[in-house]
């Protein structure tokens, strides 16, 4: 193979995100350098993150450059290597982005064992999102058995890991999604203790049934509305991990209506970056990997195929159309 395809970003969004924002293009497949690997890229992860990064805002990460390609998290094979730890045939995970093709330096990919979890869990619950609803449970929400933890966006592949990995250090789980196909798999294929439908319209009431004894403990990934809703049952001293906003990801202001709750209940609402916290992922990625490889550990994906479909499919996402982790099959 001599090109590859990639898209880069074309120009900035205004507004939602629009598929003219993207422009697929057909490159030449470099030369290696020594110290580098290529890589063939059999599966792109697509995440909310990346809606943040099309915008030339000062954030906790640079923005995502016009004409360069888009960023993104990949797992694939190498295909020839300058680098005297990897192989060809060897399975890695890196960030290449929106690329059929990549090269890298060696200290930028990482070796995975594709014998007991399958590749494309590496962009999931054994990979970014999984680390990141370990470290906000772990790290922030501090959850003890008997108490209760709310999880926003509760299907998704950040939010599935929460729950069940709350539910292992026995705690009541409930979660929060849109339409009632995710909540029943989130009650029933994952074992949450409840899930409520944010679009029956009975936010408030149907959250506070599920949760009598109050909220220990939240995890936010989608704010506005949903995170008033939580905030309204969270019990004294109880911990929020804000991960996401989702629902203000095209740039409209949000408001929330119950800060009032942050002071008389005493709360802790921290906000993390996962990729910060470097020196935990060992430790993390132990545990998610054994759970999935021993089928503790649930996930489903929703996959799109080729390259060409990254652009709607990311916009899908933005809108909630997937169901579980959203990856490209390239």
């Amino acid at each position: 193979m001599t090109t590859f395809q990639r898209i880069v970003l074309a120009s900035r969004p205004h507004g939602e995100v629009k598929p003219d924002n993207f422009r697929l293009e057909t490159v030449a497949v470099p030369a290696l350098q020594e110290g580098q690997v290529l890589v063939r890229n059999h599966f792109l992860s697509l995440d909310p993150y990346m809606r943040g990064r099309m915008e030339d805002a000062k954030s906790y990460a640079a923005p995502q450059a016009i004409d360069a390609v888009m960023i993104g998290g990949t797992a694939g094979e190498v295909v020839e290597s300058r680098n005297p730890h990897f192989a060809a045939g060897d399975k890695v995970v890196g960030m290449q982005g929106w690329a059929e093709m990549g090269v890298a330096e060696g200290s930028m990919l990482r070796k995975v064992d594709t014998a007991h979890v399958p590749l494309s869990a590496y962009l999931g619950a054994v990979g970014m999102p999984g680390m990141t609803a370990w470290y906000g449970l772990t790290q922030i929400m501090l959850p003890k058995p008997g108490e209760t933890i709310v999880v926003s966006a509760a299907s998704g592949a950040v939010g599935s890991v929460v729950g069940q990995l709350a539910k292992l250090r026995g705690c009541r789980a409930v979660g929060i999604a849109g339409g009632a196909d995710k909540c029943a798999y989130v009650v029933d294929e994952l074992g949450f203790d409840a899930c409520i439908d944010y679009k029956a319209g009975k936010l408030v009431d149907d959250l506070a049934a599920a949760t009598p004894d109050g909220v220990d403990a939240l995890f936010e990934n989608v704010g506005g509305p949903v995170f008033d809703a939580a905030l309204a049952r969270m019990n004294p001293f109880g911990r929020i991990a804000l991960c996401g906003l989702i629902s203000g990801y095209n740039g409209e202001p949000m408001a929330l209506n119950n800060v009032r709750q942050l002071l008389t209940m005493r709360l802790t609402l921290r906000g993390f970056i996962v990729s910060e916290h470097m020196e935990l992922w060992p430790q993390g990625l132990t545990e998610l990997g054994g759970l999935v490889a021993t089928g503790k550990l649930k996930f489903r994906e929703s996959v799109a195929q080729g390259l060409a479909a990254a652009p709607e499919a990311f916009i899908g996402l933005l809108k909630g159309k997937n169901f579980g982790k959203q990856l490209v099959k390239m």
